[in-house]
């Protein structure tokens, strides 16, 4: 086989120039000089349609039916899907069985909701603020939680360091919100007020000792009286004395006076209670003469030997001799016959 060629010197496969695409030239084509062809979108051709030519149509198609284009229709795609995201987040919320609560709109207080789900305005228009109204919290005032004395004057004009604790926890959710600004700073300047009022009502010797318990619960009825007056929405649990001593300067001679005074209170009553039992025995013995008076009158004779018969029986039973009596046998000598038998004796 002989080739041919069109003038060129490039090669077998004709020119290295510009390689007839045309079919102009007499000699064979260059494979390697022509670009693939892409199938028509009509469907001619080997292949098929061109799925990415489908896709750009229709969004081309869909874009044209927004007003300003396709950018445009980008920007309304995302805010409307973070609309979308915004209001399911925001719109509900679910209560624990131990919280309530609080939804304001727009900061002003609408309602209490107990536990469960629950709707909303979305955020920021509705806010809920959950508060727990079983948890019980405590507030230390004195110096048995760290703090320097809590110095009180009594009734009595002394001075005690005295240390407590106090209970409480949110009854009302809403009014615990908005009613007070600080709540718990509330409750603390309140329990101290109220503590004063009653220690300065009592003696120093009832508020170290006896009256501990009723001073606690008379504070809690003042905190209580007074928070109620202040709408705080709160409920005082409990009021615990912790401590309850002189200050740390005058502690030794305070303990040297307690323990006279507790010495002094033990002889007082053993005193008493000596007094006691002779005051008892006394009228036991007054009872039962009163009953012998009675039966003597009833029957003197009867009632005197009786008496004797009793008296000489408790005598006897302390001596270990007996004496006897028996009818014409005389139980003792006369005067006379033992003067008589001492002088024959003598001689």
């Amino acid at each position: 086989m002989t080739l041919q060629s069109d003038g060129g010197s490039g090669g077998p496969w004709g020119s290295g120039g510009s390689g007839g695409t045309g079919g102009s030239g007499g000699g064979p084509r260059n494979p390697w000089g022509q670009p693939p062809r892409r199938p028509s979108g009509g469907g001619g051709g080997r292949g098929g349609p061109d799925f990415e030519d489908f896709i750009r149509r229709s969004q081309e198609r869909l874009r044209s039916s927004f007003p300003g284009g396709g950018d445009r229709f980008n920007w309304m795609t995302i805010i409307g899907i973070v609309v979308l995201l915004w209001v399911v987040f925001t719109s509900f919320y679910r209560v624990d069985p131990q919280q309530r609560a609080v939804v304001s709109r727009l900061g002003k207080y609408v309602e209490t909701t107990g536990p469960g789900m629950h709707f909303k305005l979305p955020s920021p228009i509705d806010t809920v603020i959950k508060r727990s109204v079983e948890a019980i919290s405590t507030i230390d005032i004195g110096s048995a939680s760290g703090e320097s004395q809590n110095l009180m004057l009594t009734g009595d004009q002394n001075i005690i360091d005295i240390a407590y604790s106090v209970r409480w926890k949110i009854r009302d959710p809403e009014l615990f919100l908005f009613e007070i600004a600080e709540p718990e700073q509330t409750i603390r300047e309140v329990a101290e007020s109220a503590m004063r009022a009653e220690i300065a009502s009592v003696s120093l010797d009832n508020a170290i000792g006896p009256q501990r318990a009723q001073i606690a619960a008379r504070v809690q009825e003042r905190m209580q009286d007074a928070l109620d007056s202040y709408r705080a929405g709160v409920e005082i649990r409990g009021v615990d004395i912790k401590q309850a001593d002189p200050p740390k300067e005058v502690d030794d001679a305070f303990k040297d006076v307690s323990a006279a005074q507790q010495d002094a209170q033990k002889y007082l009553n053993d005193a008493n209670a000596y007094a006691q039992q002779l005051t008892a025995r006394a009228q036991g013995e007054a009872a039962s003469f009163d009953k012998v008076y009675g039966q003597y009158r009833l029957a003197p004779e009867v009632t005197r030997k009786r008496m004797y018969f009793e008296t000489m029986e408790d005598v006897l039973s302390k001596v270990d001799k007996t004496v006897v009596e028996t009818e014409g046998v005389q139980t003792y000598l006369p005067l006379s016959e033992v003067q008589r038998s001492s002088r024959k004796a003598a001689q």
